[in-house]
């Protein structure tokens, strides 16, 4: 099962293989001649999936060092305000508050619950914008995902995008479930930035390379981050000259992400392979976009139906209507604890668990040590809302049957863990 890291192909592993025997061979000539060039091959590549021009798009560590990266280099006076929301990641949000300690920047959260309509997330968020503005600040920049970490579901991104751009703030989207999960066209979208997990969805290799987009680097001057090399310091050099090759035509911006020392980044040599892979053994991005989702939506029913639970998505849905939540490749499913505390949920009487705070942590971990041990999967259990949750992955190497199986161990751990918790002990 895909349950928190999922695998890439044989081709894409032999690729790498390849990649790591050159390096090994001949270090030098690898890494300054011929690394660049390939380098520059996977950002084709990826910036051609994404719509974007190339020289828009470097490759960092992952989502959370590109998100790390962007906020580090704009520059914050008094007064000035990021949002952003409730289900943020746990790094990004440890990079925020860091922020807030060293320059005089502000925060404002959304706050919310899962399941929320995106109707109502737009709402909450022009709503705390607005709530900025009466106060004498000024908002500028919001990050946002295009699909939320845990619970599993999908971001209203497009729509926030457009906003922050009506409002004239910046989008940082953290896009960590982006590409490989679902449709991202960049050149439509015009995020400010944008970065992106390749090795989530896309089937490359777990070193994590993502792409960094500023869609549109010069659209906000005062906003422009000098380190990136986007917009340099008056009376300071540009960029000192590349360790690569001294003439390459590219940006600074290029140049800074190009090469790290002591890093093996020959994970982003094998995006070419990962998309080839794509192309001729799934059939392409479309028909992987549309088997996932499909997939996601089944397996959630699925399991839903052997826990007798329920689904996250927008309360109220009519019979037929889509739900936004869930148009991506996880499914975020109730399992039947419930937890104490926090606002009264009339579906808490049909808990077959209630936790104390205390046992969450315990419960939560004794599932998926289970999960690990005796079945040989795994998919991560979390509080949220009053309740713990699941969360499932598609994958193209996964099918129906396979969360039907999955369905029946999580009712028989659901089962042992009632008898576990909620007998007397003597």
């Amino acid at each position: 099962m895909a349950g928190s890291f999922g695998t890439y192909p044989i081709a894409v592993q032999t690729a790498l293989q390849h990649f790591q025997s050159q390096v090994e061979a001949r270090p030098d000539p690898f890494i300054r001649h011929i690394q660049p060039q390939l380098i520059d091959e996977a950002r084709r590549a990826v910036a051609s999936l994404l719509n974007v021009p190339t020289n828009e798009c470097v490759f960092v560590k992952n989502a959370s060092t590109g998100i790390n990266t962007v906020l580090r280099n704009l520059v914050f006076k008094e007064g000035d305000v990021v949002v952003y929301f409730d289900t943020v990641y746990g790094a990004v949000e440890k990079t925020l508050v860091s922020l807030v300690e060293t320059t005089p920047l502000q925060l404002r959260k959304v706050q919310y619950q899962l399941p929320i309509s995106h109707d109502e997330l737009v709402r909450r968020f022009l709503d705390v914008v607005a709530k900025a503005k009466a106060e004498g600040l000024k908002v500028r920049v919001a990050v946002f995902d295009t699909i939320v970490s845990m619970p599993g579901v999908r971001f209203p991104f497009e729509r926030l995008i457009e906003a922050c751009r009506a409002e004239g703030i910046l989008s940082v989207v953290d896009g960590a479930h982006g590409i490989g999960q679902i449709p991202l066209d960049l050149g439509a979208l015009q995020p400010d930035f944008l970065t992106t997990n390749c090795h989530k969805w896309l089937y490359t290799p777990g070193a994590a390379p993502s792409s960094t987009s500023p869609s549109q680097p010069t659209s906000h001057p005062d906003y422009s981050p000098h380190l990136l090399g986007l917009h340099p310091i008056p009376g300071l050099p540009r960029h000192p000259p590349s360790l690569m090759r001294s003439s390459s035509g590219k940006s600074a911006f290029e140049e800074l992400f190009e090469f790290v020392a002591t890093t093996d980044d020959t994970a982003y040599l094998c995006v070419p392979a990962a998309l080839k892979f794509r192309s001729q053994v799934c059939g392409g991005e479309d028909r992987i976009y549309a088997y996932l989702e499909k997939l996601a939506l089944e397996a959630g029913d699925i399991v839903a139906a052997a826990l007798g639970t329920e689904v996250m998505q927008e309360p109220g849905l009519k019979p037929g209507e889509v739900s936004q939540l869930r148009r991506c490749a996880m499914a975020t499913v109730r399992l039947p604890f419930a937890v104490s505390g926090g606002e009264e949920d009339p579906k808490k009487a049909s808990a077959r668990l209630t936790l104390q705070a205390a046992q969450v942590a315990e419960v939560a971990g004794e599932i998926q040590k289970a999960l690990a041990r005796d079945y040989g999967t795994f998919v991560p259990v979390f509080a949220h809302g009053g309740w713990l949750w699941t969360r499932l992955s598609a994958q193209v190497y996964l099918e129906k049957s396979d969360f039907e199986w999955v369905a029946g161990v999580l009712s028989e751990l659901c089962n042992k863990l009632v008898k576990k918790f909620a007998e007397p002990k003597l």
